[in-house]
């Protein structure tokens, strides 16, 4: 039903697509302002609306440049309820600051973390702090046009590859698959380990960017780490997992939990969720409801998920991932850390 709809509002997609087609125009002949500025500004983002591993890339950048550089990292803030620009510190909650970034200022607490949905103010901000930063990372700014980063980054889910998809509300497009052009690198996100070399070629010759590198990444899957202390059953000894997730896409998350041969309850909820009374009761009840339960969640939920005193008692753990290039990250580095040496 959902997909008869979908293909129904067909004609608003063209209609979708030839404003953001318009827009894109303005900005290239630059009818339309596109603010620059004299430091690295890497961006990294996509095409797509929902889920293509963006934090995880980000935080591997974080990761590569943290200990020669100091570090910002900029974004919207999805779900704040707070405006303006806001800079993260040991009281922001996620609707301070949004559930990504507080990720990043938990993980990292070495770098500067900023939310603005105006990205170009953002950076003037934080240029005017004390202790301005070196390289700022900016998360999920591909259609902020306003703003004309040195370097970008576009991602594209290995399960959902642009070039297949249609413009949003038919497809998950926010803009036409040419916006691929002001890509400096582009990254096929979330592949297998047994992905084929002619197989990605394929892939590459229908992304069709000569100029342009593209490279591969799969996410790995840490060891789960307990969000609450003490928790009454252990990761190992759990029979039953009831997941909780609120991000765009758990497929690749529900297939890698197969693998544990656990009983697995799904309560799935919409991308950054704001969880409610009930959603913590229906977590509590269905862990209390069998022997050996424990609650599961990912990392950036864990951010929404943590201090919520009903679940205190609670065996809850978040799975932490990183991403790893399945070849040619040498060449990735090389591009990332030129960019930055030269500019």
């Amino acid at each position: 039903m959902v997909k008869l709809i979908r293909h129904l509002l067909f004609p608003f997609s063209l209609l979708y697509g030839l404003i953001t087609l318009a827009r894109n125009v303005l900005f290239d002949f630059s009818v339309l302002k596109s603010s620059s500025f004299d430091i690295p500004t890497i961006l990294v983002g996509n095409l797509s609306a929902g889920g293509t591993g963006k934090t995880p890339h980000v935080e591997y950048l974080i990761q590569l440049l943290k200990d020669n550089h100091k570090i910002a990292t900029l974004s919207r803030g999805y779900g704040r309820k707070s405006n303006g620009f806001v800079l993260a510190d040991q009281n922001s909650t996620a609707q301070d600051i949004g559930d990504e970034p507080l990720q990043f200022f938990h993980k990292f607490p070495e770098i500067t973390v900023a939310v603005d949905a105006k990205r170009v103010q953002g950076i003037i901000e934080l240029m005017s702090q004390n202790n301005p930063p070196e390289v700022i990372l900016l998360d999920d700014a591909f259609q902020h046009r306003a703003l004309s980063a040195g370097f970008s980054i576009l991602l594209t889910d290995v399960n959902s590859l642009f070039y297949n998809d249609f413009m949003l509300p038919t497809g998950n497009l926010r803009e036409f698959s040419r916006g691929k052009n002001r890509a400096d690198a582009i990254v096929v996100t979330k592949c297998s380990s047994d992905l084929t070399i002619a197989e990605k070629k394929q892939i590459e010759l229908k992304i069709n960017t000569p100029d342009i590198p593209v490279f591969f990444s799969q996410i790995d899957y840490s060891v789960p780490v307990p969000l609450n202390i003490p928790a009454s059953t252990s990761w190992g000894s759990a029979k039953r997992i009831v997941l909780v997730t609120g991000i765009a896409n758990p497929a690749p998350l529900l297939k890698y939990l197969t693998k544990f041969e656990k009983e697995i309850v799904h309560l799935k909820y919409p991308d950054h969720h704001s969880f409610t009374e009930k959603n913590i009761r229906d977590m509590r009840e269905r862990v209390e409801e069998k022997e050996g339960s424990i609650l599961l969640t990912t990392e950036k939920d864990a951010m929404r998920l943590k201090g919520i005193e009903k679940l205190s008692m609670m065996p809850l753990f978040y799975l932490p991932i990183t991403i790893q290039f399945q070849e040619k990250e040498e060449e990735f580095i090389t591009l990332i850390k030129d960019y930055v040496a030269n500019n």
